[in-house]
């Protein structure tokens, strides 16, 4: 029972988190930052941030580390539905709303409810999709994508298996509110949990597949997060449980899903170049373009 809970849940969060970057992907358009394109400077400024952001959160007292997700998850729902939601005060009351959710949930019902991770989920899950927006939006392709998941794939084994930061950031959180991840927990015996890292992953590179190669790159990056992004871990959780006798504690999905993205990649760079957000035109962006009225020649007199 355990295995397929743990797999419908993986899989449902991650395609509805895929699914919602894809909608707001074609119904908005963000603010493009005057910073020119992605390159391998970036890539390696988003890693070093990557390394970086774990060793604060454990510096920071157990009582503040709650505050600070819960100051950073509302700074990026404000940044990210700027465009949708354009009325300063009733963004700000919905995200006080969402934020305060999580809160009034963990006192209510504790870190193990439903209703807890419901809330949590729907915060953590709108955050990705307006920070995915915002880099793929902003600049970023499929290329510097498949080369950043590559490196977190390495990241997230060594951190797991050799040094154990990924599960000394999971012991930091538990019993306070705010958890950087997606869920759901029933009791004691039910639970999966998918990481805001693992989520934005998925978005990212589902959604830079599609606005580099239209439905085959959405088509290669939905099968990826499925195969890759649920069923595999899930089942090496299991199968490693069965053989040992012994459940690992984390087993790091990014050793599936980046590796396997960037194989992808390497497979959809054949159909060409990748498109700009420039050379993409939706039903939408036609349907709102001024109509042009056909100009007639004036009749000259024959002379």
């Amino acid at each position: 029972m355990s295995v397929f809970f743990q797999l419908a849940v993986t899989a449902a969060l991650a395609l509805a988190v895929v699914v919602g970057t894809i909608a707001y992907f074609r119904a908005v358009r963000t603010a493009r930052p005057p910073v020119g394109v992605f390159n391998g400077r970036d890539i390696f400024m988003m890693m070093g941030f990557v390394l970086a952001l774990p060793y604060v959160y454990l510096a920071l007292p157990g009582a503040v580390l709650p505050v600070v997700l819960a100051l950073v998850f509302a700074g990026g729902l404000s940044v990210g539905y700027q465009p949708l939601i354009a009325n300063g005060r009733l963004r700000w009351a919905l995200i006080t709303a969402l934020i305060a959710s999580v809160l009034v949930t963990h006192l209510a019902f504790g870190e193990t409810a439903p209703p807890y991770w419901v809330a949590n989920s729907c915060v953590v899950g709108l955050v990705v999709v307006s920070a995915t927006n915002l880099n793929v939006q902003g600049g970023m392709r499929l290329k510097n994508v498949a080369w950043f998941l590559l490196a977190l794939a390495a990241y997230d084994a060594f951190f797991a298996w050799v040094v154990p930061l990924t599960q000394e950031l999971a012991d930091a959180v538990q019993g306070y509110p705010y958890a950087p991840a997606a869920g759901l927990r029933i009791g004691e015996d039910l639970g999966a949990v998918v990481g805001m890292g693992d989520l934005l992953a998925y978005a990212l590179f589902t959604t830079t597949a599609y606005k580099a190669y239209g439905k085959p790159g959405l088509r290669t990056g939905i099968a990826l997060v499925v195969l890759f992004g649920a069923a595999a871990p899930v089942a090496a959780l299991h199968l490693i449980a069965a053989a040992t006798g012994d459940a690992p504690g984390i087993i790091p999905a990014q050793v599936f899903f980046g590796p396997a993205a960037f194989v992808a990649y390497q497979v959809l760079r054949r159909r060409g170049p990748e498109r700009r957000m420039a050379d993409i035109v939706f039903r939408r962006d036609r349907e709102q373009a001024p109509r042009q009225t056909p100009v007639r020649a004036e009749a000259r007199p024959v002379a």
